[in-house]
């Protein structure tokens, strides 16, 4: 497991933390209650931040990718078959699409090119 870099996990109550700055989780064991789960030690500060979600969600938090990068990476594969199918496209059948059907297929493979080399 890898923690994921610079990704704000939430700590419940509005509290937040750079994932990258996280140097340990601790369970409460005396005193645990609603409010007061875990013990979050974060990078530069001296006391621990006191969280409302237990430590193995924030421990989840921090090294699972979060759904928009999950869902980009998704996007990017789909791109790229899309891509490899258009490329299998004759000059006959590129041609009466983009006349007949107004789709430029040459336009397209090359917008998909850019957006997958940013």
């Amino acid at each position: 497991m890898q923690i994921q870099p610079s990704v704000l996990v939430h700590l419940g109550y509005g509290k937040y933390v750079r994932s990258d700055q996280v140097t340990t989780v601790v369970p409460i064991e005396e005193d645990r209650g609603p409010g007061r789960r875990t013990l979050v030690n974060v990078q530069g500060q001296a006391d621990p931040l006191i969280a409302s979600r237990a430590e193995d969600s924030i421990v989840r938090d921090l090294v699972q990718e979060p759904r928009e990068v999950i869902q980009s990476h998704q996007q990017q594969q789909i791109l790229r078959d899309l891509a490899l199918d258009l490329s299998g496209v004759n000059a006959t059948v590129r041609r009466i699409m983009r006349d007949e059907g107004g789709l430029d297929l040459e336009r397209l493979e090359r917008r998909i090119r850019e957006v997958l080399e940013d």
